[in-house]
C-alpha cells in the first residue's frame, strides 16, 4: 500500500460525486436501478457503511465498469484506516531463523 498521509476517498463519496450526481441522477432512481432500497444507498453514498461485493457487481452493470473497481475502493479506504488504528508496537514478529 502506498504510504501517505490523505486517507482515501470513500467509495460512497465517488459513487455519488462521480456517477450519481455527474448523471443528474437521484439516489432514489439508481437504488429502483440496482434493485435495493433507497435507504441501502443513501448509507453507502453518505458515507456510513461501505460497498459491498454484491453490490460492486450491481454498480458494475450499472455504471459499465467492473466490480473490482468498487471492491478495490472499498479495500484501499479500510486498509487505509486499519494502517491508522492499529499499534505495530505490542506485535510479535516471527521469522524464519
Amino acid at each position: 500500500m502506498l504510504k501517505r498521509n490523505l486517507p482515501p476517498v470513500h467509495p460512497g463519496e465517488i459513487l455519488r460525486e462521480e456517477f450519481i450526481k455527474e448523471r443528474n441522477l437521484t439516489i432514489t432512481e439508481v437504488a429502483l436501478g440496482l434493485g435495493i432500497t433507497r435507504t441501502s444507498l443513501s448509507a453507502v453514498c453518505n458515507e456510513r457503511v461501505g460497498i459491498s461485493s454484491e453490490l460492486a457487481v450491481k454498480l458494475s452493470e450499472a455504471f459499465g465498469n467492473t466490480p473490482q473497481f468498487w471492491v478495490n475502493l472499498q479495500k484501499n479506504y479500510e486498509l487505509w484506516n486499519a494502517e491508522q488504528k492499529v499499534n505495530r508496537s505490542g506485535i510479535t514478529h516471527f521469522t524464519i531463523v
